[in-house]
């Protein structure tokens, strides 16, 4: 890299953003009042920087003048989107921050009210996954949703000054900046969601049938019965009803976590085990319970934080996450600190999503996990019809938010409460209730803390079918060896950053994002 401006714009930003990483990192494995500054600063800091408008005139000057296609060109695209989204008064910023900081901090105190009583989501999402008391269901459900009315006036205020912050700065809103600045042609994505709509309405159609059925016979009700949305097992209908049976928890008791992961990765020809030394994964008082995976410096020192059990969800959770490690670890080095990371945030997540999904495969429980074949024959069945289950709801659940959202930002003066409810009936065929005046919709909290980004979920889940399928076509039949290592290695992990999420995709895959081959994984 000859370009001295580039060169400068690395090391500071490398600087900064180890600066970061150490404090997200310290924060969450000790929950030190002291690193929670640093954390605040470290943002602070790298915010200020992106924000000097000198430099941003600087950076639109050279990216015009570099070669289309180049690597210094994708630099400064990479800078330009990292300022562009900086450059608002200061106090429009402040404005954001703290609507978004009120509205978070009314759903983390909020308890829905049921019979006078305070009740926590977990309390909630109890009834709604296990109780068969249907008059019950829907006090609970309604409970759960009086968060909307709450925080509607204030989401919609904050959904206005985003709208005018990203007006200006010339675009038509903040949902096509936001789009924009992610390198999603938001056009494209919508028609990619209105393919696989109606590719899997059909057989949306049939598995609902099938789930409705199964519900109206736990429920007593008889089949003309219509359901409503409190009989379905969570309160947006995004997750599927458990299939009897369907658990891999009971083959993982007593099992090393930490080895099964290892030795997946293992047979691809991926080492973790340096990545596993340097994480946080067992649970400790202050740590935080969740989990993630963080590229400390993009020069190999990748963590993950867990909270490991031997159970079903944490291993999904370890091959998850250390999807997103491997992908972190093996990214050419020699290419500039700016783009040594994934093409996208949908990118990171499809390899993580194609890793956690291994847990339910026949060959990961047979190969890796060793379970006896009798004991999975008695299983597999059941595992294939929940992650079905699920991918086909999860779709029409993503593509219900974000045709909403979508709307929302065009105009948040239309009547959002029904339009909430004609998009459930049009996408997930749920009957709404009889009241839908109220703000339903305002109730999910990523309306306020991750605008514009649930799109990366399914795009996700879709690009993780195709790479799925890919490799079953022209890799391998199989997936715990060499050659299927190798392609992830070359294709997916190695060019980082230098051409973005397209043609990473079709270079890999030999076209461009299908949703098709997402219906021939999960439509049988």
């Amino acid at each position: 890299m000859t370009d001295r401006f580039l060169q400068e714009e690395n090391n500071h930003l490398r600087k900064l953003s180890s600066m970061m990483t150490e404090a997200i990192w310290m924060v969450n494995t000790t929950g030190s009042q002291d690193w929670q500054d640093k954390e605040v600063e470290a943002e602070s800091q790298y915010r200020l920087y992106c924000s000097d408008s000198k430099r941003f005139a600087m950076l639109k000057e050279k990216m015009v003048q570099a070669p289309e296609g180049s690597i210094e060109r994708r630099q400064y695209e990479r800078l330009h989107q990292s300022a562009l989204e900086n450059q608002l008064p200061a106090e429009t910023l402040e404005e954001m921050v703290k609507l978004s900081s009120k509205l978070s901090n009314i759903f983390n105190t909020f308890r829905a009210t049921v019979n006078g009583e305070k009740w926590t989501e977990n309390q909630v999402r109890q009834v709604l996954l296990t109780n068969t008391d249907v008059a019950l269901r829907e006090k609970v459900w309604n409970a759960s949703k009086a968060i909307g009315q709450e925080v509607a006036s204030g989401l919609l205020e904050l959904v206005r000054v985003r709208n005018q912050a990203a007006q200006s700065l010339g675009f038509e809103d903040f949902h096509q900046m936001s789009f924009d600045l992610q390198e999603l042609n938001r056009d494209e994505v919508f028609a990619i969601f209105d393919d696989l709509k109606k590719l899997t309405d059909g057989p949306f159609q049939a598995m609902k049938d099938e789930i409705d059925h199964e519900l109206r016979v736990q429920y007593g009700l008889s089949e003309d019965t219509p359901l409503q949305p409190w009989h379905y097992k969570d309160p947006f209908f995004q997750d599927a009803p458990v299939v009897p049976g369907a658990d891999v928890s009971p083959f993982l008791k007593g099992r090393n976590v930490e080895k099964l992961t290892a030795d997946t990765f293992t047979s691809m020809g991926m080492e973790i085990r340096d990545m596993l030394a340097k994480s946080d994964l067992y649970e400790r008082e202050g740590k935080n319970q969740h989990a993630f995976c963080l590229d400390m410096d993009r020069e190999g020192d990748v963590r993950v934080l867990c909270n490991i059990h031997d159970n079903q969800y944490w291993m999904e959770t370890m091959l998850h996450e250390y999807g997103h490690a491997v992908y972190d670890k093996y990214i050419d080095r020699k290419i500039p600190f700016l783009l040594r990371t994934h093409a996208h945030i949908f990118t990171t997540e499809a390899v993580a999503m194609f890793f956690g999904r291994l847990v339910k495969n026949r060959e990961w429980l047979s190969e890796i996990a060793q379970v006896d074949g009798d004991a999975l024959d008695k299983i597999v069945l059941g595992l294939e019809k929940m992650q079905q289950r699920q991918m086909l709801i999860t779709a029409r659940w993503v593509i219900t938010f974000v045709r909403f959202e979508r709307e929302l930002y065009r105009d948040p003066d239309q009547d959002l409460n029904k339009l909430w409810w004609e998009i459930v009936k049009e996408v997930q065929f749920v009957e709404p209730p009889n009241q839908v005046d109220e703000p339903h919709w305002a109730s999910k909290i990523h309306f306020t803390i991750a605008p514009a980004y649930y799109q990366n979920y399914l795009l996700g889940e879709l690009t993780a079918s195709q790479f799925d399928q890919h490799i079953k076509q022209h890799i391998s039949p199989t997936y715990f060896n060499k050659e299927v290592g190798n392609w992830f290695l070359k294709e997916i992990f190695f060019p980082g950053d230098r051409n973005g999420w397209s043609k990473l995709i079709e270079n890999a895959t030999g076209e461009t994002l299908n949703p098709a081959h997402f219906v021939t994984q999960f439509v049988k």
